[in-house]
């Protein structure tokens, strides 16, 4: 089952990183990694053509309460959004309280270690605070980057599905699952 996720008031730090809520002030950072040509589309949505995209994306951020803002060196350089996962896929998870993760980096940063450093935080916060007994993550066959971060994680592999992006692709997606580790201990 789905639990309730509100991010308000909730700063998360790592050696790198800042997580936190995003704020109208951050419109132009958004803008700046969501327009470029790669990103988007590895998460299921295209690069944003216009500041005016950006800015409803950015209001949908703030309104939700589900989605951090990555900081970096005082610079917005991404998201990660504690976001319902499909309960419908996944009917012997109905009895324990989940959520599923999704992020996405600025291409300028990629390969630094930055995500697997930021989810490691949320799944520490989700566990420990929220006391989720499970996260779900997934990523498109394509997207090895991904991939590499769910495995730096600890998550484990449960199945394939298929994902309707937001321009109108069906991708085959990789799911994986990441118990609480201390109230599950069949993994």
């Amino acid at each position: 089952m789905n639990s309730q996720i509100d991010i308000t008031g909730t700063v998360l730090t790592t050696d790198r990183l800042t997580l936190r809520p995003w704020k109208e002030s951050d419109l132009y950072d958004l803008y700046e990694y969501a327009r470029v040509d790669g990103v988007g589309q590895m998460a299921g949505w295209n690069p944003h053509r216009n500041i005016e995209e950006s800015k409803m994306i950015l209001e949908r951020f703030i309104n939700d309460k589900k989605t951090f803002a990555l900081e970096h060196n005082e610079k917005v350089i991404g998201s990660l959004g504690i976001e319902q996962y499909r309960e419908a896929y996944y009917p012997e998870l109905d009895a324990l309280q989940g959520r599923e993760i999704g992020y996405v980096l600025s291409k300028a940063y990629w390969g630094q270690g930055l995500m697997p450093e930021a989810v490691k935080a949320v799944i520490d916060w989700l566990f420990r605070v929220k006391k989720l007994d499970f996260i779900i993550v997934g990523h498109f066959d394509r997207n090895a980057q991904s991939k590499r971060v769910i495995e730096k994680c600890g998550f484990q592999y449960i199945k394939n599905t298929k994902f309707e992006t937001h321009y109108d692709t069906t991708e085959n997606t990789f799911e994986y699952i990441l118990y609480h580790p201390e109230k599950h201990v069949d993994q």
